[in-house]
């Protein structure tokens, strides 16, 4: 091939990936084997003492793997990623690196009601603090800054409701604070959005969503930038201190522009342990070679059924970006030309009680608790996944009572059309 840089839609089938070097496979094999033969006590060595690459133990490491932290670090255009058991997953890791006891980060209030408990709760047992900042109010992060601060977080696309954040915007606040901003990229996928191109320096995904695209595999990922000086002011201890475990190596220092994702993997996913399954690195892969296929789809689906919506009687509003009266409708032409994704929400004049009976009516979506399967789904947040929220929080983070999410998958728009006016009418 020349020197030409491939394409998106080429990179999604050919990135990371040559055919077996023993078979002649053209798939990449699933290598669902726990550990692997070194060469001699000398290379055994090496490996253990980050001298050399290669495979130890599936928990730090496996082909299967690896070609997929490739591919989806070449169609994020970062340096490196780690592959792990699922978003959840990849945010403890990040954060780990990051935070020390009495730490502080600041996460934007729209975010997806299992980052929004894992934030407030679970964290506070790793002495974790977290700032919540409006998304809508940029100030509102700047006034946030603290000397503990470590990390921003922000959704590029918010769940539920479907808002784009202003990526540019928070990292010029990330950058004055001097510390890196975290993006999680879930809802977009890199066919929509590429946070490293307006300033994120750590980019994570549940590779479950749209990545995957199938509903039939968890998976989390976290892909470094390789934009962040992490030696700068002592902040960050792990990457710029010696590391015992490693014979005083410094990993910022031996690494450079891919040190934060070696040290999610020696640091993070080898001691804290939520490695992903190599079958679920196959499987999220093949998913992976139809994104941009998927996502256009998706997209255009999308904005017909929010069309849709939006003229019914019974709905009060539709909060999706790619209608052009929405209030994010400009970020959306800045962040995402290709189209504003395919979850968003809207609200039943009927209220709570509307919602809960909506979802009940459906046949053609399911109601689960997913996003970014190729079937269309449809949830009623209030009442399941932003349930452990009181009322005021539940409203803020775009779940209100009367708020129903859908997803909207690869099939024919008039068939979903057809099947929300049933469930509507009735």
């Amino acid at each position: 091939m020349s020197d030409r840089l491939p394409g998106f839609s080429t990179l999604a089938v050919h990135a990371g990936a040559q055919p077996d070097p023993t078979t002649g496979a053209r798939a990449t094999p699933i290598y669902q084997t726990t550990s692997f033969v070194f060469n001699d006590a000398d290379h055994a060595a090496s490996l253990f003492g980050l001298q050399a690459f290669g495979n130890i133990y599936t928990r730090i490491g496996n082909p299967t793997n690896a070609v997929l932290e490739e591919r989806v670090a070449a169609l994020e255009g970062g340096t490196a990623a780690l592959a792990v058991a699922s978003g959840h997953a990849a945010q403890v890791v990040v954060l780990q690196q990051l935070l020390q006891p009495g730490d502080e980060f600041i996460a934007a209030r729209k975010l997806y009601g299992g980052s929004i408990n894992q934030f407030t709760h679970a964290f506070k047992s790793f002495g974790w603090n977290v700032v919540w900042a409006d998304p809508d109010d940029i100030t509102s992060f700047e006034r946030a800054v603290t000397p503990r601060t470590k990390a921003i977080f922000i959704e590029s696309i918010a769940n539920p409701g479907g808002s784009i954040t202003d990526i540019e915007a928070i990292s010029t606040v990330a950058r004055k604070a001097g510390v890196p901003l975290i993006v999680d990229n879930t809802l977009a996928s890199p066919y929509l959005i590429r946070p490293i191109d307006h300033g994120a320096d750590i980019v994570v995904h549940s590779l479950t969503k749209f990545l995957g695209g199938h509903g039939n595999s968890l998976g989390g990922i976290i892909v470094d930038a390789g934009t962040f000086d992490w030696s700068t002011g002592g902040k960050y201890p792990m990457l710029s201190e010696p590391r015992p475990e490693y014979h005083g190596i410094r990993l910022q220092e031996t690494f450079g522009n891919f040190a934060f994702a070696i040290a999610c993997r020696v640091l993070g996913l080898r001691d804290l342990g939520p490695a992903l399954s190599p079958f679920n690195a196959f499987m999220i892969l093949t998913g992976i070679e139809t994104l941009p296929l998927r996502m256009q789809k998706h997209c255009d689906n999308a904005k017909a059924i929010a069309e849709f919506l939006s003229g019914h009687p019974a709905v009060a509003s539709v909060s999706y970006a790619g209608l052009p009266g929405d209030k994010y409708s400009q970020l959306a032409r800045k962040y995402a030309p290709r189209g504003a994704g395919a979850v968003f929400t809207f609200s039943l004049k009927g209220g709570y009680d509307a919602g809960v009976s909506l979802v009940s009516k459906l046949q053609l979506f399911s109601h689960l608790a997913n996003v970014g399967d190729t079937r269309s789904l449809v949830i009623h947040p209030a009442s399941t996944t932003h349930s452990q929220l009181d009322d005021a929080a539940k409203i803020r983070s775009g779940a209100g009572p009367d708020v129903v999410r859908l997803s909207i998958g690869i099939e024919d728009k008039e068939d979903l059309i057809a099947d929300l006016e049933q469930a509507l009418s009735a």
